[in-house]
């Protein structure tokens, strides 16, 4: 894929299941880390992405891609395996995990990559969301977004430039199928 649009745009969406329950870790990565199976699945998606990386590398597209990691929902902290391993990740601080309205259920990192346009070592604590990433992949290419409806992204990149500083959404809704089960608000003057 890179080698064939090394002069042309692209657009690769690369979805892992590693860290989903039910845990998978292959051969050379199974029983290496110190956190179980799904230690064992991040250090071999961590492995994938960084091959990844190193494709760009070769093909000198590292300067002309914009590289974003990111999840759909927090850590599913309330699977454990009958011999009382938590086979669901870590929130960290947040309370809740997967399929709760809590921070740890619908707060996720989002990792954003591209040398010479974010600059390295950017950290942005304003909240944004997984819909930015239309709209943002929208401008890159070029495009118009659909007029003929409301689009709740906005483009990131103002915000990751610094040519912004606060986020454009005022108000994040989670959603559960059509039912409102959340609200983030931030105020303008917060």
């Amino acid at each position: 894929l890179f080698s064939r649009n090394s002069d042309a745009p692209f657009l690769l969406v690369l979805s892992y299941l590693h860290v989903h329950t039910a845990l998978y870790a292959s051969e050379n990565f199974r029983g290496k880390s110190k956190h179980g199976l799904y230690g064992d699945a991040v250090e071999e998606m961590d492995w994938s992405v960084g091959q990844v990386l190193d494709v760009l590398q070769k093909h000198n597209l590292s300067d002309k891609t914009l590289v974003y990691f990111t999840s759909d929902q927090g850590a599913h902290v309330e699977e454990i395996s009958s011999a009382g391993e938590v086979h669901g990740g870590y929130n960290g601080i947040y309370k809740g995990g997967k399929s709760t309205n809590w921070e740890g259920g619908i707060r996720v990192p989002g990792l954003l990559r591209w040398p010479g346009v974010i600059q390295a070592g950017t950290y942005i604590d304003e909240p944004t969301s997984n819909m930015d990433i239309f709209p943002t992949v929208i401008k890159l290419a070029e495009a118009q977004l659909p007029s003929d409806r409301i689009i709740d992204g906005h483009d990131l990149l103002p915000l990751l430039q610094g040519k912004i500083t606060q986020s454009e959404h005022e108000f994040l809704f989670h959603y559960c199928n059509a039912y409102l089960n959340a609200v983030r608000w931030h105020p303008g003057n917060s």
